[in-house]
């Protein structure tokens, strides 16, 4: 399962970091970042429940850019 959320990053290099935190995140198969569309996308695992796998992604990204904000 694939889904797109709206984000809120300053710069093309937090935009990376966000992208390379949520990707090493558990249940997440891929993750992508666009910094110029703001918006982040997240491929789920197989029988992964998104909005679980989404709590952590949030985490893991706040770790790595504190002033980041994803829209769930």
């Amino acid at each position: 399962m694939k889904k797109t959320y709206k984000i809120e990053v300053d710069c093309a290099n937090c935009a990376n970091l966000m992208e390379n935190a949520a990707a090493k995140t558990t249940g997440v198969k891929a993750a992508t970042v666009n910094f110029m569309t703001q918006k982040m996308i997240i491929e789920f695992e197989e029988r992964q429940e998104a909005a679980a796998v989404m709590e952590q992604v949030v985490k893991a990204c706040k770790k790595v850019e504190p002033d980041c904000e994803i829209f769930l």
